[in-house]
This record gives structure tokens, C-alpha cells and sequence, in this order.
């Protein structure tokens, strides 16, 4: 109890954001002090439950002596199962709420707010028909008899102690007519959880009589030197113009100004009366994410907030992400000496140099003495040398349900949409994002049923006051004010209503839209850049042919095309015929199904060979044609001189064009061929020969008919205006999406009956996506008093970056997920062979992965960073579990260690010599220049 208040008292003071502090004290009455002496009482009081005989029954030892001062009570085997309706946790929750209400003369619908944080430390708030479980069933808490005086003396005493040794006795007579916020209590929750957890580390808190002899205080201090965690982030608001700001945080290059967008951003976030949301809507390429990082430290300069999380929608884009944070990091202003706690939020990070790196320089927690010599401890009124902050991967602040506590953290967004999932210890992951900055990237990539988490979790947000910068270059415009509804907490009745109307009537872009909790939006409307250009479009039809002659005919002079499928198995298709005509070394493919390892180089080759001008190495001289997935549509700066695509929704082809003429090669581009001078798209994978177009069928099962018409009913006017008619980037880019997702008739009179058919399906499949996605979704904040109970009932279980975690916040099958391997005709497994060398020169193609023991580290993390996500046809339940069954056949005992942290755990396939393997009736190739070929066998 000592060691836990100890710790919560120097969480409070060291480590928890001004943000959370201040938002706990400004519920009570004296404010953070209260604040301070709250939390601190609670996390001491938090196992008063194990002082009852339900509890103390289990190790018959100590049972005994226990008796033997007259604390009577059963065995464990003679207490029956009727022990399970008394956790200690929930026992706590009710010991507590009586010695209020009888000590200290609380009313009992007071009590609960308060005992709720006791009730669910160990991750669930309970609910009321366990309270009800429980207040019939008495004995649990204390025995019937003689007995029952001693244990109730024993746990008031026990009570009395804590009130008076952490100084609440005379606050609990102000804080009986207290209102908590449902926010605090969860915050209260989380610290609490936090607390117990760092003070039953017996390598921080040794067990006695292992400890050497020491006082309470010396004991904590012990305890937080050797956890060593680094303090929040303590922003001071720059001063510097827009200009100067950019320039300091981002290295802007000699002679760049900062874009009209950017300079209007961090004006509107310091005139805006305090944090809230900021949605910046604006052309890809226009700086976006610099725009936002410069947002976030004026917001947490502002609000108190204590770190950055940056969500976005997919490991690649958060791996892409995480050195862009670490240099900003680097360059913001900071004490010498100053450490930020960072992480990279996805269940593949520690396959990343970069998180690897900062991994390796963490060290052990342990203890330490408390006489050894101190760091330097700087304080805001200290002179001293500005110094760029040491980042750490800190070695506590790791796993599924700490890591998201650390100060700076990139990651997929489901990270996010977690918090309004109904799940075990949710309370920690609302305490990691309460403390922050929230920036969500890509906006418009979320579905209806990710959605309906996203706003759940953004009126959490802003009942946080945590401010958040949604950023978008396609964004819808119904979907702006459902995104500024949900953070502001607006009814949309009677006034309110007609100024998100204007949100959504908005036409404008780039367009800033910025509202507080409870407040009235607000927006600007920044002149565009002046960059972009515009793009033909033309129709393309379908087929090999029709597209081989057409690139044979545009690539005779040389230049590069991009050919975006919109699915894998077009993309092979398509690179097969390709190669017939133009060769091998022409064609380079790009798609999901590759191996995580040949990912990262294939992303690598493409930025080297179609990357800016000033980092593109090897820039192909002759023709050459890139054949690509969705993989293609974010995250790669990459540009072509010419663009195929299959029809896709209208944001996803702006994405798409977003790769072609990225970059200015010459003046008018002179150094692209002249024939290729001119930027333009073919649209194609779809039969435009009749009244409606027709996508092909793969099209259709990813995007729906309904999408895909509504984005040809936009283009339509560009289709048929030839050169007259282009897309002009990025003026046009709003328009043809408010078109695209508007709500009413599109295309010509023709095409009514179709748009009717398939708006029938869209609606009902978007309405069954916010049905299920509502299954386990949080409620919506309650009123300021009303306890917690019940608040993650009926919810999922544990929420993580595993693949079924995943499938919890998206609409998406459950997938499945392999580490793969080379079998040789000896038997011997070892890393795939083509590798070559790591970024240490070390050989990692073809090692030797034994069986009988664990492998090597070189080995091992080689072969982890070997994944592959299988694709559709094994994501359906019979063939997923026959598959797993096959695949449990390669079962390798000694590699299910805790020292094989890499491999233990995981399904292993394996390819025989030629790369080859059956699995669940399909045959599989895999070749480093197509990845994963799957057919039937």
C-alpha cells in the first residue's frame, strides 16, 4: 500500500503531462493539490479488498496465521466457487464505498465515482450485478460470528491509516460533494493501474527479506531511480514566424518559403481561444505532416500535452513516419540532458533499424542505490545550454499495454481506434492518448466501419481537451463535419446546427477547419501554392494487348509509367504480359504479398530509381514500367512520367495521380521525353464500350459498384472533355470529390437504374458495418458523477496489434500471417537465400536455422523480418484453420523459449528448393521479382 501511494506520488510529480494533472484537479476543489493527495490516497487504498477472507484463504500458511489473531475463515476448497464473486478489486470497491459513507457520512450514490478507480484496477470497472453478487453474500468480506467485528476493526483501521498517512482525513469532508467527470475517473483508473503495476515490479521493490533495510521513502527513491523513466515532454511555446519555425524544426533547404497552408496553420492554431481539432485539408505533396508536427507543439505548448502520437493507416506508413518524428525530435529546442520516451506502434516495430536501434541502448530496470551520485535535474528557471533531446525505446514501456505510455509514438491508427473499443485496461490506453497531441494522417482512408471507432474516439478526445489535427487531401465534405461534430459534442439542433452546416457546405481548398470542445467551428481558407498541374485524362480498355500497344507506343522515346492494379492478382497478370514484350529487366512489380524483408527493398529500389531528383540515383534511362497495388497510393514520393489505373473511388485515383509528374524535371519538364511531357492518366480496367461502364469483376469486390460508378460519374466531364478538360491539381481535386460522395443523382440519365442497384447495396452494407462495428464500441461519455460501472461490459477482451486485434477495429477478415523459410533436400532450414547483406555487411541470405536448439540472433531476426501476410483465399474460416493445422506440422520445440523472443510463437512455412509449397489444396510460388503466387492446386 506504502509502495504504491510512493509511486503514484512521484508519477504525479515526475512523469504525467500538465495536460492530466490539470484536467484531474479542475474536478476538485483544490485543484492539482487535491489532485495530488486523490490519486495518491487511492493507489494506497487500492488493495484493501485482500483484507477479507475471500482473499486471504488462498495460501493456507498465511491463513493459519491470520487465525491465530482471531481473523476467522474458511478454507479455500470449503468456500466454494462463491470466492469468484469477490475479487479483491471488487471487495475493495465496496470496503471503500462503506467506510465512506459510515466514517465518513458520504451519501451512497457519492461514493461510487471514487471507488470505482479501487474496483477496477486490475483493468474492468465492475458492474452493477456484480456489486449486487456481492452485497448479498456477506461472509465473502468478512466471517460470520465473532469473527466479523475483528475483520471489519481490522479493515477500518486499515482505511483510517491511509487517510491519515496520505494526507486526505481533512479533504474528504470538501470532496463528498464533488461531480467526477467520467474522463477523471478513468484517468484516476489508469494511474492507479500504473502505480501497482511499477510498485509489485519485485526487481524495483524487492521482496523482503531480499531488500536491504531502508525507510519507505528510501525505498521508492531506490525504486524511481532504477525505472529511470523520462518526464513528459514540457513544450515552451515558439515565438518564431511561420518561416523562421520551419526552418528551425524541418531544415528547410536555402531560398524555401514556407506554403500558404503551413504559414495559415500555425496561425489559426495561436489565435484559436484554446486547443481543440484542426482539420487541414490540402493537395498531396503541399507539406502536410510538417504542417502538423509544427501544429502539435503549439498545442502542447499551449494545453500542457506531454508527447505526439501520429496515427496512421498502415505499418508502412508508420515505419515510413518514424524517422521523420525522430528528426523532428531532434530538432526541437530542449534541456541538455532532456530524454523523450519514443516508439513506433505496430506489431512489426522491433523489425524496424530505426526502433531497433533505440531499443538496444535501453537498459535494465532495476533498483539502485539511492546514495549513488545523482544526474543533474533541471528545472524551468535553470540557465543552461540548449541541447537536442536523447530518444529512448525505454525498456519498461514496452508491451501491448504500456508502450502506447510513451511520450512519442508513430503507429497504425488502429492504436487508436482501440480507445473506443470495449476492452480490458482501457483505462491506460485513454491515459496514452490523454496526455497527447493526436495527429490522424489520411482521414479519407477510413471505412464506415473504422469510422464509427474514430468518432467515438474523438468525442472522447475532446472531452480529454486533447487537441487533434486531422489531415486529408481527399476529404469528403459530409464526413468534415462528422469529424467536427463528434470532437466538439454538438448536438446538430437548432443553432448548432446551421454552422456545421457551413462546415459541411465548405467548397473551399486547402481548407482549415478548427473547433474547442463545445465550440463553434471556425475556418480558413489559405491560398493555394501555386504547385501542380494539369492532368489528361483518357479512356483505356481492358486487356493486355490494348495496354501493351498503348505503353509501346507512349515509351518509345523512353520514360517511365505506372501502372496501378486493383488487385494482386491483376498485377501479375498484367507483369507477365508486359515482360513478353518489353523484357524482364523493364518491368518491376509492386505489391502486399512480398516477403516484409523484400518489401522494404522493393520501396527502397523504387525511391532510388523514381524517387525526388535530388535523392533518385539510378533513374532508368530507357523505358520502364512499374506494375503495382494500392501499395503504390501512399507513403512512396515517388514520380512517373505517365499513369495507368484501373477505376478506383475518386480520392484513391487523386492519390494515384498524385505519382505522376510529382516533381519538375527541367523547366516544362524538358528532361522528360516529349511525348510524355504532358501529364496524363489512362483509366482503364473497365469496359467502356456500353451505356454503363462495366469494372471488372476483382474492382468491384474491393470497392463496391456503387464507388466505383460514383468516381466515373465524377470524371465523366474529363473523360469526354479531351485536352480541352483536364484535372487541374490541385484546384479541382475538392470538387471531384464532393461530387464523387455526394448525396443525389450522378452520370447521365442512362446510367439512373445502375446507380439505384448499387446504392441499394452500398447502403445496406454500410448500415450492417455500423451495426457490428457498434457491437463492442464505448458508450458515450456519461454525466459528471456517474461511476464507471459497467463501462467496458459485454466488451472484446484484450485489444492488440495482433492480426485479430486488428480485425476488431476493421472491416476485414482475420488474417494470416507466416514467417518463411527455405527447406533444403537435407532438411535443413535456413533463411531465404537471395538475401544478401544487412546494413552491417553482414550475410544474411540462406543462414542456418537449427532445429534442435535456438538460432542464432542474425538468424533468427532474419527470419522474423521473413513475414507474409497470405492472402484472401486462406482468410476464410475452413481453409484459415486447415491451413494452421498444416502448418502447426513444422512445429520446432526449442524455438518456443522466452530466449527465442523472434521465432517462438509463430507459423512457420517453409519453400522447398524451387521456392515452391502446397497449403490448405493451393499451390504457392514465391520469387523475389513477382512475390506470392497463389493458385488452386
Amino acid at each position: 500500500m506504502e509502495d504504491s501511494a510512493a509511486v503514484a506520488g512521484l508519477l504525479w510529480d515526475r512523469w504525467l503531462p500538465a495536460r492530466v494533472r490539470g484536467l484531474i484537479g479542475a474536478a476538485l476543489p483544490g485543484g492539482e493539490a487535491d489532485g495530488r493527495l486523490l490519486s495518491v490516497w487511492l493507489a494506497g487504498v487500492h488493495d484493501i479488498g485482500k483484507a477479507t477472507p475471500a482473499f486471504a484463504c488462498q495460501v493456507e500458511q498465511l491463513a493459519d496465521r491470520m487465525r491465530v489473531q482471531g481473523l476467522e475463515m474458511k478454507s479455500q476448497g470449503a468456500m466454494g466457487p462463491d470466492r469468484r464473486l469477490a475479487p479483491h478489486g471488487l471487495a475493495g470497491q465496496v470496503l471503500l464505498g462503506e467506510w465512506l459513507e459510515e466514517r465518513c457520512g458520504w451519501a451512497a450514490r457519492q461514493c461510487g465515482q471514487f471507488t470505482v478507480v479501487v474496483g477496477g484496477h486490475h483493468g474492468v470497472p465492475p458492474e452493477h450485478g456484480q456489486v449486487t453478487a456481492l452485497d448479498s453474500r456477506g461472509q465473502l468480506l468478512r466471517t460470520p460470528g465473532k469473527s466479523r467485528a475483528l475483520w471489519r476493526r481490522v479493515q477500518d483501521e486499515l482505511l483510517g491509516a491511509c487517510a491519515d498517512e496520505f494526507g486526505v482525513r481533512d479533504r474528504l469532508g470538501a470532496w463528498g460533494g464533488v461531480r467526477l467527470p467520467q474522463p477523471v475517473q478513468v484517468l484516476l483508473t489508469a494511474l492507479v493501474i500504473v502505480s501497482d503495476w511499477i510498485a509489485s515490479n519485485p526487481d524495483l521493490f524487492p521482496y523482503y527479506p531480499q531488500d536491504v533495510p531502508r525507510s519507505g521513502a528510501e525505498r521508492a527513491a531506490a525504486a524511481w531511480r532504477g525505472l529511470d523513466l523520462p518526464e513528459a515532454w514540457r513544450p515552451v511555446e515558439a515565438v518564431e514566424d511561420a518561416q523562421e519555425l520551419f526552418v528551425s524544426r524541418f531544415g528547410l533547404p536555402a531560398g524555401a518559403k514556407v506554403r500558404p497552408v503551413q504559414a495559415a496553420a500555425v496561425e489559426l492554431a495561436r489565435s484559436m481561444a484554446e486547443p481543440g481539432l484542426m482539420v487541414v485539408e490540402a493537395p498531396m505533396g503541399e507539406g502536410k505532416t510538417e504542417a502538423a508536427l509544427a501544429v502539435a507543439e503549439i498545442f502542447a505548448a499551449r494545453s500542457g500535452a506531454g508527447g505526439v502520437f501520429f496515427a496512421l493507416p498502415t505499418m508502412a506508413t508508420g515505419s515510413a513516419m518514424f524517422p521523420r518524428l525522430l528528426s523532428w525530435l531532434k530538432r526541437l529546442p530542449a534541456r541538455e540532458g532532456t530524454r523523450h520516451s519514443v516508439l513506433l506502434a505496430h506489431s512489426k516495430a522491433a523489425l524496424n533499424d530505426d526502433f531497433a536501434d533505440l531499443m538496444r541502448g535501453s537498459r535494465p530496470v532495476v533498483a539502485v542505490d539511492v546514495d549513488a551520485p545523482q544526474d543533474v535535474v533541471w528545472r524551468p528557471g535553470d540557465s543552461g545550454r540548449s541541447a537536442p533531446a536523447d530518444l529512448v525505446a525505454h525498456a519498461w514501456l514496452r508491451g501491448r499495454k504500456k508502450a502506447m505510455l510513451s511520450s512519442f509514438v508513430a503507429g497504425t491508427v488502429d492504436q487508436l481506434l482501440f480507445s473506443g473499443l470495449k476492452s480490458k485496461h482501457l483505462a491506460l490506453r485513454h491515459l496514452a492518448v490523454a496526455g497527447k497531441v493526436v495527429v490522424i494522417d489520411e482521414a479519407h482512408a477510413y471505412d464506415a466501419y473504422m469510422s464509427v471507432y474514430l468518432d467515438r474516439v474523438l468525442s472522447w478526445l475532446g472531452a480529454y481537451g486533447v487537441p487533434v489535427v486531422v489531415l486529408s487531401a481527399t476529404l469528403p465534405a459530409g464526413r468534415r463535419r462528422e469529424l467536427v461534430e463528434a470532437y466538439a459534442g454538438a448536438g446538430g439542433q437548432g443553432s448548432t446546427a446551421a454552422v456545421f452546416d457551413a462546415v459541411a457546405a465548405a467548397g473551399d481548398y486547402p481548407l482549415l477547419t478548427a473547433v474547442a470542445r463545445g465550440g463553434e467551428p471556425v475556418m480558413r481558407r489559405p491560398a493555394p501554392s501555386g504547385r501542380g498541374a494539369p492532368v489528361r485524362l483518357e479512356r483505356l480498355e481492358d486487356g493486355p494487348d490494348v495496354l501493351g500497344d498503348r505503353l509501346e507506343a507512349e515509351l518509345s522515346a523512353g520514360g517511365s509509367a505506372l501502372v496501378v492494379r486493383n488487385t494482386v492478382g491483376r498485377v501479375l497478370e498484367t507483369a507477365r504480359a508486359l515482360r513478353a514484350r518489353f523484357g524482364e529487366d523493364q518491368v518491376t512489380v509492386a505489391h502486399s504479398c512480398f516477403l516484409d524483408i523484400d518489401r522494404a527493398a522493393n520501396d527502397a529500389a523504387l525511391l532510388r530509381r523514381f524517387g525526388p531528383p535530388e535523392k533518385a540515383s539510378d533513374r532508368p534511362v530507357g523505358p520502364h514500367i512499374v506494375v503495382a497495388s494500392q501499395v503504390a497510393e501512399q507513403s512512396l514520393d515517388v514520380d512517373f512520367d505517365l499513369l495507368v489505373t484501373d477505376l478506383c473511388p475518386v480520392d484513391l485515383l487523386l492519390q494515384r495521380m498524385g505519382r505522376l509528374h510529382r516533381h519538375q524535371r527541367g523547366a516544362e519538364q524538358a528532361q522528360r521525353p516529349p511525348r510524355l511531357r504532358e501529364a496524363r492518366c489512362l483509366v482503364t480496367g473497365v469496359d467502356w464500350s456500353g451505356g454503363v461502364p462495366a469494372p471488372v469483376r476483382g474492382s468491384v469486390a474491393v470497392y463496391g459498384a456503387y464507388a466505383l460508378l460514383r468516381s466515373a460519374a465524377a470524371l465523366l466531364p474529363h473523360l469526354d472533355g479531351g485536352a480541352g478538360c483536364p484535372v487541374r491539381l490541385p484546384e479541382d481535386i475538392s470538387p471531384l470529390v464532393q461530387s464523387a460522395y455526394a448525396d443525389g443523382p450522378a452520370g447521365p440519365e442512362d446510367w439512373a437504374d445502375a446507380l439505384g442497384d448499387a446504392l441499394a447495396r452500398h447502403e445496406e452494407r454500410r448500415a450492417d458495418q455500423a451495426d457490428r462495428a457498434a457491437t463492442f464500441r464505448l458508450d458515450e461519455v456519461g454525466k459528471a458523477g456517474r461511476p464507471l460501472f459497467g463501462w467496458v461490459a459485454a466488451g472484446a477482451g484484450d485489444a492488440d496489434d495482433t492480426r485479430a486485434g486488428r480485425a476488431q477495429v476493421r472491416d476485414s477478415r482475420e488474417s494470416l500471417e507466416v514467417v518463411v523459410v527455405q527447406r533444403r533436400a537435407d532438411g535443413v532450414l535456413t533463411t531465404v537465400p537471395w538475401l544478401g547483406k544487412d546494413r552491417h555487411s553482414k550475410q544474411i541470405g540462406g543462414l542456418v536455422l537449427p532445429q534442435d536448439q535456438v538460432p542464432a540472433p542474425l538468424a533468427a531476426r532474419t527470419a522474423a523480418a521473413s513475414g507474409l501476410r497470405l492472402p484472401i483465399q486462406f482468410s476464410y474460416a475452413e481453409v484459415m484453420d486447415r491451413a494452421i493445422a498444416e502448418l502447426e506440422r513444422l512445429h520446432v520445440p526449442a524455438w518456443q523459449v522466452k530466449d527465442s523472443h523472434w521465432l517462438a510463437g509463430q507459423l512457420i512455412l517453409a519453400l522447398d528448393e524451387d521456392c515452391q509449397t502446397r497449403l490448405a489444396g493451393f499451390s504457392l510460388r514465391y520469387s523475389r521479382t513477382d512475390g506470392l503466387e497463389v493458385t488452386r492446386a
